[in-house]
């Protein structure tokens, strides 16, 4: 049974629609802390499109208050981008429950503390309590997207609910690096813990952070790897583990049964 020429256009409709969808997604997804500017040649490239259908998607997005034109002629994240991003992170209830934790955490670890939630393909910092009581202070820009050999991510990938999501993100990865990846997460289930380096001479010791749905955030302190031990017998990585369960709680969450602190017993 062969559809009618109505039905056809409508299909073909529907399908033109979920392709601009995603393509106003990919074009937004342009944007970091390192890309807080692109231009329409620039969309064009990145994205394999021609130079008239990338011009045509920004200034649709400029229409939208999406995207705005900055005085350099490119663009930059509109005013209703913005309201929303900060709907959104208004709306955790991690964000406003979090600094108090991060404070106690920073001074008992003489360490910063960087509190990252779960972006479109990975961790975006979200706050940071610094530590400048040290000579050395080591941060993170707020914003900030985490790559997936993070501590952060690793944790994440372990706990995250869309599972299929992450192995996907996983299967991006070359052979090597997707097995050492694997494995890592593997042990962050069974350990409930994650520390790696996160830059060179740099580590990130990570915990989760669970509200009544799953995993909502993840904690870590961040160091010099001359002063802090990526050692599952670290007393840092402890105090990570016992803040993380604090915030669990106040927020309603379940944390792992076999965290640091029953296994010991």
């Amino acid at each position: 049974m062969s559809k009618s020429p109505e039905g056809n256009r409508s299909a073909r409709g529907d399908q033109a629609d979920i392709q601009a969808v995603s393509r106003v997604s990919q074009i937004l997804a342009l944007f970091d802390p390192a890309t807080p500017e692109v231009t329409a040649g620039e969309v064009a490239e990145r994205l394999g499109l021609n130079r008239t259908t990338a011009y045509r998607y920004c200034t649709s997005l400029v229409a939208a208050g999406l995207l705005e034109r900055s005085a350099e002629g490119g663009y930059v994240p509109g005013g209703l981008l913005l309201q929303l991003g900060g709907f959104a992170i208004g709306h955790r209830r991690v964000i406003s429950l979090a600094p108090r934790h991060m404070q106690s955490l920073s001074r008992a670890t003489q360490t910063s503390v960087v509190l990252s939630l779960w972006g479109l393909t990975g961790p975006v910092v979200s706050r940071v309590e610094e530590n400048l009581s040290t000579i050395v202070v080591v941060s993170v820009r707020v914003g900030s997207h985490l790559p997936l050999d993070t501590a952060q991510s690793k944790v994440f990938l372990a706990y995250h609910a869309d599972q299929l999501s992450m192995e996907r993100l996983m299967a991006n990865l070359s052979g090597t690096a997707r097995d050492e990846l694997r494995a890592d997460v593997e042990r962050v289930r069974v350990v409930g813990h994650c520390s790696a380096m996160s830059t060179p001479g740099v580590v990130a010791v990570a915990a989760p952070v669970f509200d009544e749905y799953g995993i909502c955030a993840t904690i870590a302190i961040v160091g010099p790897d001359n002063t802090l031990s990526m050692s599952d017998d670290a007393p840092e990585l402890r105090v990570v583990v016992e803040t993380a369960r604090e915030l669990t709680h106040e927020l309603g969450g379940h944390y792992r049964p076999d965290d640091l602190d029953q296994r010991a017993v």
